[in-house]
């Protein structure tokens, strides 16, 4: 049987594919907790500095598996919950991770496969990926954060319209909404993401949490919340070996080694 992931790696960057090609790549139990696994032991090792998600075969994620998702009809509305769960820990070990996740999309990211892209930190696309939010069409509702990434870049009713209609929406809006950062001809998303995150992987990496953590939160944060934080982050980063080295490569007209730090811990 094959494993539900793909994990390999290109130097710094830890690649974490799906590997439901078959059912393009729809979610399993076995997926969630492999890429969780990742995520946590990835946020501690040094030596991965940026984490991409994609999916093998041409698909990116099609969501939950209908077949699976027929069976809880007969389940307890709490065991329905527990196993509702397991995205919901998906979606907030991306958001906690310290390390930058970047998605890249080749054809459809629909449903739970759309909320997966949007929790990452950056979205690498294809022009013709297909994203949906399809839970209407066969009579269930929005889940694991699906709503709440789309408001971030749509009003109340563009994001009402594309919940009850269940559309698809190509890359190339995608991009003009502002939630794709990259996009590519077809087959070159993850060469493309892959760039991306060697360059990302040449920062600070103190500094580069802090970063993902104060984007992430500015959205719901008033100002002063958000001048408190960046003033908290400030404060220690002037006192960091992460500053000494970039304030003194600046000075010393040369480029920073952040990387050193990384292998010296």
């Amino acid at each position: 049987m094959n494993s539900a992931l793909v994990t390999r790696r290109e130097g710094a960057v830890l690649i974490l594919s799906n590997n439901n090609p078959a059912a393009r790549n729809a979610l399993s139990p076995e997926y969630y907790h492999a890429v969780m696994d990742g995520l946590r032991a990835a946020g501690t090792d040094a030596s991965v500095a940026a984490i991409i998600l994609t999916g093998e075969g041409g698909h990116f994620c099609a969501g939950g598996d209908l077949n699976q998702l027929a069976t809880r009809r007969a389940m307890p509305l709490a065991e329905r919950r527990i196993k509702l769960e397991d995205l919901n820990h998906l979606i907030r070990a991306i958001r906690d991770c310290p390390k930058p996740v970047i998605a890249a999309v080749e054809g459809a990211a629909a449903g739970a496969g759309l909320s997966l892209a949007m929790a990452c930190d950056l979205m690498v696309a294809a022009k013709s990926a297909v994203f949906s939010v399809a839970y209407v069409k066969v009579g269930l509702t929005p889940d694991g954060g699906a709503t709440s990434f789309l408001a971030e870049f749509v009003s109340r009713q563009v994001l009402t319209e594309l919940c009850l209609t269940g559309e698809r929406i190509s890359g190339e809006r995608m991009h003009a909404l502002g939630c794709i950062n990259r996009l590519t001809e077809t087959g070159a998303a993850l060469h493309a993401a892959l760039a991306l995150a060697q360059q990302l992987a040449q920062g600070p990496e103190v500094a580069t949490a802090r970063i993902k953590t104060l984007c992430r939160v500015a959205h719901h944060h008033s100002l002063e919340e958000q001048l408190a934080l960046e003033a908290d982050y400030m404060v220690e980063a002037q006192g960091s070996e992460e500053s000494r080295e970039g304030i003194g490569a600046f000075l010393e007209k040369r480029a920073p080694d952040f990387a050193r730090l990384r292998s010296a811990e």
